[in-house]
């Protein structure tokens, strides 16, 4: 018996376009990246799914909501599933986080597994509590085809940890907008991974 959970990054935003850090801003989906779920909930109308589950930020729900509207199953909000704690950072463009705290954006690219401030979150952290949510729906939903809508960092985390990497490889995990991946796992606790 296998279970496997699609996993998406949030569909586009104007942060993304606008190279600006949303975080934990209430950042909307831009009206291209609704159009990009509406075409992963039509590419995904015949996998079964009977659950979706999302973080609880705008962008995020958005995604959920309009998969789960095409796919007639009910979404829910997940805290687990959230963006990063960096707060200082919400809302400002990457050229403004440079001027304003110096180091800590190049650290954050070069190191990003390293990367460490007080009173924020870091990377272990998030795979930390993203990886023990997915193994509560792997062991709450066995044989289940579920959906699960979250952010880039938190994405790049799970599949590391998926994948049996280190957070070292961080930046080599390519996720885009919209792309619908899987993380499969059989009833021996097997796992596999399509990116």
């Amino acid at each position: 018996m296998k279970t496997t959970i699609y996993l998406i990054r949030h569909g586009l935003t104007a942060a993304n376009k606008e190279d600006v850090f949303a975080g934990r801003t209430e950042e909307p989906l831009h009206p291209d990246g609704a159009a990009q779920l509406a075409e992963v909930g039509e590419r995904l109308a015949g996998c079964g799914i009977s659950r979706i589950f999302s973080g609880p930020l705008t962008r995020t729900r958005q995604s959920a909501l309009i998969i789960g509207e095409l796919l007639a199953v009910p979404v829910e909000a997940e805290e687990a599933l959230t963006e990063i704690y960096i707060p200082h950072w919400d809302g400002l463009s990457k050229a403004a986080i440079r001027t304003r705290f110096g180091p800590e954006y190049p650290t954050w690219l070069e190191n990003p597994a390293g990367f460490c401030l007080p009173g924020c979150e870091t990377i272990a952290a998030v795979q930390k509590r993203a990886v023990a949510f997915l193994d509560a729906l792997f062991l709450a939903y066995p044989g289940q085809n579920l959906l699960v809508v979250s952010h880039l960092i938190v994405v790049r985390a799970l599949f590391l940890h998926a994948l049996g990497r280190s957070l070292a490889d961080f930046r080599e995990i390519k996720v885009a907008n919209g792309q619908v991946a899987t993380i499969v796992r059989d009833n021996l606790g097997g796992i596999a991974v399509e990116l």
